[in-house]
């Protein structure tokens, strides 16, 4: 297992060739320590585990690795099949230029007149609009950003050994980031 930034594991799911509709994620507070634990993953491509916490209001920090390169029986029941309480999640890569943009905003607009003059749900809503800004992937997530679902513990007893180096990784990342305060 290799140890990333966790740009770059967002980087790996971005450039998939993988259908976009079928990533599935949970994610919460980390066991021990400040920031936050997410899980990605999709039945082509695999399960992907970040690490992250927020150095300042613009920036975030973290690592990741693959941990997995397939969802297994065992690993299925663990992430949502359907929106839970959290609802969905979508990746979005940025625009590259203005002119991109503006052919993006315009695909947005006319999702959102179609949905407004026929009868729709929030799902097929959010589906057309991922459709439209072109999302690399996105799909159902069950997030607590107040504590840790079962299913993230559940995780991290799966990978274990993944846990306690990332854990450790970023651990090291803070205590060379904040030189004054406490965490």
């Amino acid at each position: 297992m290799r140890v990333r930034d966790w740009q770059d594991i967002l980087e790996d799911v971005v450039e998939s060739d993988a259908d976009p509709g079928g990533w599935r994620a949970v994610g919460g507070d980390r066991a021990n320590g400040i920031g936050e634990d997410l899980y990605f993953g999709h039945p082509a491509v695999g399960v992907f585990q970040l690490k992250t916490y927020v150095k300042n209001p613009y920036e975030v920090q973290g690592v990741g690795a693959e941990v997995a390169r397939k969802i297994d029986d065992e690993l299925d029941p663990l992430f949502p099949e359907e929106p839970g309480e959290s609802g969905m999640f979508g990746v979005r890569q940025g625009v590259a230029d203005e002119d991109e943009a503006e052919q993006a905003a315009t695909r947005l607009e006319e999702v959102v007149k179609a949905h407004a003059d026929a009868p729709t749900t929030p799902d097929a809503f959010f589906e057309d609009v991922m459709d439209a800004v072109e999302s690399p992937a996105y799909g159902p997530m069950e997030y607590d950003q107040y504590g840790r679902p079962d299913q993230v513990e559940d995780l991290a007893d799966t990978f274990e050994g993944a846990e306690e180096l990332l854990d450790a990784e970023l651990d090291d990342l803070i205590d060379e980031n904040v030189d004054r305060g406490f965490h």
